[in-house]
Order: structure tokens, then C-alpha cells, then sequence
């Protein structure tokens, strides 16, 4: 067989009608009419009809075909022809061709899939199968099988072109592609490492890289310039729907640039990795600060595809006689709204009070809501008769209010829990009713984040990473509320209510940078353990630098469209981090445990036992759990120099394999003067010898969690 002749069964068009070709692949899927058997045979590029005829083949080819099953691997040769008309099969690219073998192999048999993998309807009209209905845990198991399904197969190959294409454009401006190390050093840049112990270096750890970020940055300063890598980085998070513990972004960074640079690149790059998907991205994006993302939409990731963006009402109400208005605004709160315009027949009365008023708007975390609908040019509501006639008019005019709008208030004495309600209200809302439009995309630039966060121990906390440069640098790292006001140049590229990726100018000055560290609370020394090598490189003429990273799974998913970043994953973990396919994580044995030095890790706890150890008597009392009082021990001294004789004897006659029995009948042996079930040992005694101990009693591993 001559495989270097195969054509692709995808491949296939009306120019080949006429030519013998040799196929390969799998059986996608069979119908047998009595004599002629037809066949849907699946490769990487797609599916073809293969049809078996008695007239054509020889019979032990067609009894060959008629013993084929769902996911068998073979080789067929025949001719290809043009169908007849009327039985083109429209589910297919090749739909209108058909191949009529004379030469079938079996190349490998298959068991009968745990589901189905064809996707693919034989004939018009008859309905595709899928994935939907298959547990996603089975899927992930038997991912092998899963990839073969079309539907998979098109979304890793998308990833693929979608990779290429990254690779290309940044090619075309100036950046390199390098690799930068796996196994590093453990630093804190928010989430937790992976850790991978040093059997070379007992009790020392590599960590996993959360991402390339020190060595970008010294790539920058060794004079790369610019950048790039399909970095793989690893996230000890805790659980969430759309995140994995590994993941690809593409890592970029660039020397004597500035925020405008970036945006441009970024920009472009995007709109041609989604073009590759069939998306066309309007420029530029659209840009908001940080402070204007969370005053009108309540979130730093805002979804502009829609509108009801918050209008502030506080200043409205100043000398009202609503009494929780006014509670409010005397304890330095606000009042904001939303107008969900024209929405009033979907949200009655019934639905605002009693849903959303008295559990929805709870569950996000305020203690109430107001609402009000316009009918016949008023306002109605069950608690308008309290707002003054200037009031109401000054809400119509604010919100631009029409006929069949519906207002929803939020009054609190906190900002951030008005904008956080309000903020989740408005997804609710949109989702609910509808009003997100299909298959549109908007893209925003985030910016002038805010620089630290409260730690919430008096201190502060790099909202980003510590490398993100300020806004300003005369600033007193001593000072926590100027600190919390600072901004940065960091900048986030949002869409859909999804980060895409981020990232930021970075600090090029060794005393900046130190200040910062200081800002956070390390110490000098806390400092030169982390980041000394770092701070060192800093010593020689750093160059201004920035760059960013996107997170390629979910920029992927987001353009072809997939209810999940697994679907464009070939080996994902699951919802709760864990691989089907191969059990990972699992248990290692404790002598991998200890070669690493694991087993008693940091020798400040001594393990149970080993004390004991050092005498026979005392580890024969700990490991058989039986306390043995001082006369006892001279006779079993005794007992176990005996013992020792024995194995002695044993060693001699063992080349001659003789068996070794006792000629003493089994018995339970009781001390004199005990009864059996009962103990002559105290409590504490009985202790003594237990593993661990929780309150007074044995500690036993847990059978249920």
C-alpha cells in the first residue's frame, strides 16, 4: 500500500469525477439496501460516501463492508463519481461526489463507542446527531474519541489558523518569538503556583509560571526589543466554570513604547484573529476609564452590546420626604438607576415587586429597590404617592422617560454596593428580556486602574502585579489613602462582559520600583529573596517597556462562538480540575514522596513514632498500638531475644527451603488478671501510642467528606 498516493476525503471535487484514488479513515456512519452498502467515511479534512456494489467489487470486499462498524479505521480504493441527481446529501461538502470501491483493508476493528461521534446525517432531511446530550465528563474521558467529531476537529483547526495568524502579524512587526522557562522561581503575583519539588536540591521547589512577566521584562532589558510567545502558564485558582489551571496566552512586550503603540497593535492583531473566524471588528475600540466603567455599568469588564447604563439620581432628591431617600443621603449614600425602555407589558407590577424587589435584587446584595412604570404620561408605582411633583418630573426628564419604560432605583450608603446591584440588575435584566443582540461584538479598552486595593489589614495590594508603573511617582509609599487614589497604566481589553487579556506600562526605574515594594510592605530582605535578580538586572540601563497578554482560550472560544473554553481545548481538565482522560491529580507513593524529602517536609514536626524508634521495645509498644507497663519489660526482652534466635535458625535452613511453622495452636493471650475487652492502662497511656489524637479518642482517617 502506497499511502504517499491518499487523497483527503474532504478534498474531493467534481474535478476528480473519473479518478481512482485511495482513501483512509474511519467509518463514520453505514446504510445497508439490500446488496448496495453505503458507507460516510471520516478523515481530518472531512467525509465522503463510499458505496460497495456487487457489480463492481468482488464478494469477499462486499462481505468485507457489510461487517464494518461505527469508528473502524480502513483504506478503500475506487473511482469517484458524480451522484445522481436527487440524492446529493446536502450535510456534507462532498455531498455531491460518491466513490465506488473495489479494494477495502481493515486497518484496526473498534469497540462500540461509549457515544456517538458522527455528526453527520446520511441523507436530506434526516437530523444530525451531536454532543449535547452526552455528559461532558464521558467526553473528556474518552477525548480521543470526542476529537474525531467534526464539530471538535473544526474548532481545534480554527485554533490552529487562528495561531498562525498571531504568529504571522507579529512576525510582520518586528517581534520574536522566545521561549522563556517552565520551572522557575516562586513569586507573588496574585494566585497561588504550582510548586514541583527538586530531587536534586531535597526540600527546595520549582513553581510553574503564572506567566512569562519577570522574564519579558528582562528579555527587554537584554535588548530583544519586541517579544512574543504562546506562553503555557499555570494558575493554582480556585475553581470557576470558564477557567482552567492550565492555559495559553499569547505574551507580548515591547521597548520604547507607549499605551498608544499597543492599543494600535493589539487592535489590528485582533481584528484580523477574529477575521479568521468570519468577524468583522469595527476601529477603534472604544475606550473608558476604570472609574467611568464601574459608575455607568458597574463593572470593570462591561458589556456595551446593549444599553441600560446607570444614571445618577442623588442629587435629584436632596430635600425629599421619602424617608429612606433621605436616611440614605443624610449617611453620604447615592441613588442610581436604569431605564429599561418600552419593557413595561414584560415587567408588571407583580413581577417587579415580588421578583425582583423582594428576592433577585436580595440575592445581589441590597436591602431594597424602586420602581416605577410609565402609563399615560405618570409614573406609577406603589410608593409614588411620597415623591413631590418636581421629583417626578425631574426622573422623567433624567431618564428621558417614555411611555412604557420601566425605572429600577437602588439607594445605599455605599457606592460600591449601588454599582455592584445595579451592575448585576442590568446582566439580569438583559438576559432576561432579551435584548443583547445575536452574534455582535464590542470591544472596549480599560483604563487608569486603579494602582492597589486594600488588603484589609491597613495595608495595600498590586491590583495588577507590582511591575504596573504609576500614574504619577510623587507619591509617600508610607501613606495608605493616597496610595488607594493612585491610578496606573494598566489597561484591560474587554468584551462581551469577558477579558480578552491585559496589561500595562511597566516600571523602568530601580528607585521606583523599590518604592512600590515598599508600598506593598516587604522589607529590604523580603525583597532581595523574591526579586533580587530581578532588581539586579535593573542596575544596568533598563529601557522603557510595556506589553500584554491575552488569554488565547477564551479569545478563541469567544470567535468561534463555543459555550465553553473546553470546546477549544484538546486535553481539558474538567469543572472541578480534574483530567477524566487520566486521572489526574492522583496519589504518588511515599517513595517518590521520599526521594523528593517529602514526607516530613520543614523537620519542625517530628513524625509519631520516631522516638520510639530508637528502642524495639518502645516501637514494638507504638506499632502494635499496645502499652507495655516497666515489669512487662525484661520478659519480653527476653521473648525477643528468643525472636532473634529464631530468625537466625530461619536464615540458616533457607537454602534448603524448609518451611517455617509454630506447632503452637492460635489463641488470644490475655495478661494475668485482665478481662478481655477491658484495659489496665490509663487513658493517657493508651494515648501515648495512638497516630494523632483529636480531643480524648483515636484519630481515624475520614470515609466521607
Amino acid at each position: 500500500m502506497f499511502y504517499s498516493q491518499r487523497v483527503f476525503c474532504g478534498q474531493l471535487t467534481l474535478e476528480d469525477v473519473g479518478r481512482r484514488v485511495l482513501l483512509a479513515g474511519w467509518v463514520d456512519a453505514s446504510r445497508d439496501h439490500g446488496g448496495l452498502i453505503f458507507i460516510h467515511l471520516r478523515d481530518r479534512s472531512g467525509i465522503v460516501q463510499i458505496v460497495f456494489s456487487p457489480e463492481v467489487a468482488l464478494s469477499d470486499v462486499c462481505r468485507g463492508a457489510a461487517a464494518l462498524r461505527s469508528e473502524y479505521c480502513i483504506t478503500v480504493s475506487g473511482e469517484v463519481r458524480k451522484r445522481l441527481e436527487g440524492t446529493e446529501n446536502p450535510h456534507i461538502e462532498t455531498g455531491n461526489l460518491e466513490v465506488l470501491v473495489t479494494e477495502l483493508t481493515v486497518l484496526s476493528e473498534s469497540d462500540a463507542p461509549p457515544f456517538a461521534v458522527s455528526e453527520k446525517a446520511m441523507v436530506a432531511g434526516a437530523q444530525s446527531a451531536g454532543a449535547e446530550s452526552v455528559a461532558e465528563d464521558l467526553r473528556l474521558q474518552y477525548r480521543y474519541l470526542d476529537i474525531r467529531r467534526p464539530s471538535m476537529r473544526d474548532n481545534l483547526v480554527a485554533r490552529h489558523r487562528i495561531f498562525q495568524c498571531v504568529r504571522e502579524f507579529l512576525d510582520s512587526r518586528g517581534f520574536l518569538e522566545i521561549e522563556t522557562p517552565v520551572l522557575t522561581m516562586s513569586t507573588p503575583e496574585g494566585a497561588r503556583d504550582y510548586l514541583v519539588p527538586s530531587r536534586i536540591h531535597p526540600k527546595n521547589f520549582y513553581a510553574l509560571p503564572q506567566s512569562p512577566q519577570l522574564f519579558k521584562q528582562l528579555l527587554m532589558i537584554g535588548g530583544m526589543e519586541r517579544y512574543f510567545q504562546l506562553a503555557r502558564c499555570f494558575r493554582d485558582e480556585d475553581l470557576r466554570p470558564n477557567r482552567q489551571p492550565e492555559f495559553t496566552q499569547l505574551d507580548i512586550e515591547a521597548s520604547f513604547i507607549d499605551e498608544e503603540f499597543l492599543y494600535d497593535l493589539i487592535e489590528e492583531l485582533t481584528v484580523r484573529m477574529f477575521a479568521v473566524g468570519g468577524i468583522a471588528l469595527a476601529r477603534p475600540f472604544a475606550r473608558m476609564t476604570y472609574a467611568q466603567a464601574m459608575d455607568s455599568t458597574g463593572s470593570d469588564r462591561p458589556d456595551l452590546r446593549f444599553g441600560l447604563r446607570f444614571v445618577d439620581v442623588t442629587d435629584l432628591f436632596s430635600s425629599t420626604n421619602y424617608s429612606i431617600f433621605r436616611q440614605i443621603l443624610q449617611r453620604g449614600g447615592c441613588i442610581k438607576g436604569i431605564n429599561i425602555k418600552g419593557q413595561s407589558e414584560r415587567l408588571s407590577k407583580n413581577v417587579l415587586q415580588n421578583e425582583y424587589a423582594r428576592e433577585i435584587v436580595p440575592s445581589f446584595g441590597a436591602k431594597g429597590m424602586t420602581w416605577m412604570r410609565a402609563e399615560g404620561g405618570k409614573l406609577e408605582s406603589n410608593i409614588v404617592q411620597f415623591f413631590s411633583t418636581d421629583e417626578l418630573e425631574a426622573l422623567r426628564r433624567r431618564f428621558d422617560v417614555e411611555d412604557g419604560d420601566v425605572l429600577i432605583m437602588i439607594a445605599d450608603p455605599s457606592y460600591r454596593v449601588v454599582t455592584s446591584v445595579l451592575g448585576q440588575l442590568r446582566l439580569h435584566l438583559a438576559n432576561r428580556l432579551g435584548i443583547i443582540p445575536a452574534g455582535s461584538f464590542s470591544p472596549v479598552w480599560i483604563t487608569e486602574f486603579p494602582l492597589f486595593e486594600d488588603d484589609g489589614e491597613g495595608g495595600v495590594t498590586s491590583s495588577h502585579h507590582p511591575f504596573t508603573a504609576p500614574e504619577r511617582t510623587d507619591f509617600d509609599p508610607k501613606n495608605v489613602e493616597e496610595l488607594l487614589k493612585l491610578r496606573s497604566r494598566a489597561y484591560d481589553l474587554v468584551m462581551n462582559g469577558e477579558e480578552l487579556g491585559g496589561g500595562s506600562i511597566r516600571i523602568s526605574d530601580r528607585s521606583l520600583q523599590k518604592k512600590i515594594f515598599a508600598a506593598l510592605g516587604l522589607s529590604e530582605e523580603e525583597t532581595r529573596e523574591k526579586f533580587g535578580f530581578f532588581l539586579r538586572a535593573f542596575d544596568f540601563g533598563p529601557p522603557p517597556h510595556g506589553g500584554l497578554a491575552l488569554g488565547m482560550d477564551r479569545t478563541v472560544s469567544m470567535i468561534l462562538q463555543t459555550p465553553s473554553i473546553r470546546e477549544v481545548i484538546a486535553f481539558p481538565k474538567n469543572r472541578r480540575a480534574v483530567c477524566p482522560l487520566t486521572g489526574a491529580p492522583s496519589a504518588v507513593k511515599n517513595e517518590q514522596l521520599a526521594e523528593l524529602g517529602l514526607l516530613n517536609l520543614g523537620g519542625r514536626d517530628v513524625l509519631p513514632g520516631t522516638a520510639e524508634g530508637e528502642n524495639r521495645i518502645d516501637h514494638l509498644s507504638w506499632v502494635s498500638r499496645i502499652g507495655i507497663a516497666a515489669e512487662e519489660r525484661p520478659q519480653l526482652e527476653k521473648v525477643l531475644s528468643q525472636a532473634d534466635e529464631l530468625a537466625s535458625l530461619a536464615a540458616d535452613k533457607a537454602g534448603a527451603e524448609e518451611p517455617m511453622a509454630t506447632v503452637a495452636p492460635a489463641a488470644n493471650r490475655m495478661r494475668p488478671g485482665t478481662v478481655e475487652g477491658q484495659s489496665a492502662l490509663s487513658r493517657d497511656q493508651l494515648l501515648k501510642s495512638a497516630p494523632a489524637v483529636k480531643g480524648n479518642y483515636f484519630k481515624v482517617a475520614s470515609i466521607l467528606e
